[in-house]
């Protein structure tokens, strides 16, 4: 069964346009790391300014409105744009940070004042955009969140803490879910606000964790408690209407979960399956190594997996098809996959997939990086028995009638 795409002569020339476009406007100077976050801050500009070249174009977003600063292009142009950012090691809608869920959700359910206001900006790349879901007691149950937003004139008035939230360098925007209605029932309760990061009363402080990496190997805190005291936020930046915060987080949550997909080929996969090929350990060769082999072949089945479940939710999600336990999926596939590869990686190189020594930098560092994000990266976005039980519940599971998917577009 053949799985790889087919272009027309006209995609082909685009590539070629792109291709060119990208030999001349990558800034000098950015490197590859296996976590955006990971920069040091004067790389980390250089991404940023990488972002607002392609959102001038239109190519940051490519798929979105022309009117709001997307680039109004097909699906097929966007798959492109994402292969040919890959080839050179790079991504394309990280250079808007989590505007990637802020900016469809505001599509989805702002008000056309709000989308005026907001999406020029994020999808041109011109505001780095933190989303903030995550309490010290609310973590995948996102119903049960604490953080509470008063009403008071024509503002709001935030109360609340939020972790795990961002990276380790600037913000502009605040994308959150607060409580408004400490009496309602749940679901009924809470509201989404885009706040911006600058005002009184938000104290950012970074978070030493197991993931945090700088420069040098210190950690850096790419990740933030977020405290609000008495912040007032213009009632101009409630999303999708007060109390019915819900539904817009159905469609920020189907998102991060994966129902928007993705299409290309990872360069680390790339990079190693390169590496394994003249890569020798403890004086051997690896591929005349069977057993290495098989464990090298069960990483390339997890890779190709995912790839083409990411695949299939790019197509539904622009094709604009009916979705139903996809993201999920994909989400629950992706996180175990990463496990396995973390034990994988142990298995085929031992003590060596914990450092960072030149000859194992794979992708710059990445197998190293993979010995944490893998078991890191189980929790976030909704564990893996949060995916099981939304996939559960899509399919009508022990329910009467089966849940919908959240709205993407």
């Amino acid at each position: 069964m053949e799985f790889e795409l087919e272009y027309s002569p006209e995609q082909e020339a685009f590539r070629g346009e792109v291709r060119e476009w990208l030999k001349t406007n990558v800034p000098h100077g950015i490197s590859i790391s296996p976590r955006d976050e990971e920069h040091p801050r004067e790389e980390w500009e250089l991404r940023r300014e990488l972002g607002r070249r392609l959102g001038a174009r239109g190519w940051l977003w490519p798929t979105m409105p022309e009117e709001y600063g997307g680039g109004g292009l097909t699906m097929g142009h966007s798959i492109i744009l994402h292969e040919e950012m890959d080839r050179v090691g790079l991504r394309l809608i990280p250079y808007s940070d989590s505007a990637s869920l802020a900016a469809p959700s505001i599509l989805v359910w702002g008000s056309a004042e709000q989308k005026n206001a907001f999406l020029p900006r994020m999808f041109r790349g011109e505001v780095v955009t933190f989303q903030c879901l995550t309490e010290p007691e609310v973590g995948s149950d996102l119903a049960s969140v604490k953080t509470l937003d008063v009403r008071d004139g024509d503002e709001y008035v935030v109360n609340g803490h939020k972790m795990y939230i961002g990276a380790a360098h600037g913000v502009d925007l605040l994308w959150t879910i607060a409580v408004t209605d400490p009496r309602a029932p749940r679901h009924e309760n809470v509201s989404w606000f885009v706040i911006p990061a600058t005002s009184p009363g938000i104290t950012i402080m970074p978070m030493d964790l197991l993931g945090s990496r700088g420069e040098n190997g210190d950690p850096e805190g790419y990740k933030n408690d977020i405290f609000f005291d008495n912040v007032r936020v213009p009632a101009a930046n409630l999303v999708g209407g007060e109390n019915n915060g819900w539904k817009v987080a159905s469609t920020h949550l189907e998102l991060e979960h994966g129902g928007g997909g993705n299409v290309a080929r990872t360069r680390f996969e790339r990079e190693a399956r390169e590496w394994f090929k003249t890569a020798r350990i403890d004086g051997g060769a690896l591929t005349r190594d069977r057993d290495s082999m098989d464990v090298i072949a069960e990483m390339h089945i997890d890779w190709e997996i995912n790839r083409l479940l990411g695949l299939r939710n790019f197509y539904l999600a622009n094709a604009k098809r009916p979705t139903s336990y996809g993201g999920s999926q994909s989400s629950y596939v992706r996180k175990t996959a990463g496990l396995r590869m973390t034990n994988l990686m142990g298995r085929l190189l031992g003590y060596h997939a914990l450092t960072t020594d030149t000859e194992y930098r794979i992708c710059d560092g990445h197998i190293e990086s993979q010995q944490r994000s893998g078991i890191i990266n189980v929790h976030p976005g909704g564990t893996t028995d949060i995916q099981k039980l939304i996939m559960a519940r899509r399919i009508g599971i022990g329910r009467t009638t089966q849940e919908e998917a959240g709205r993407i577009r």
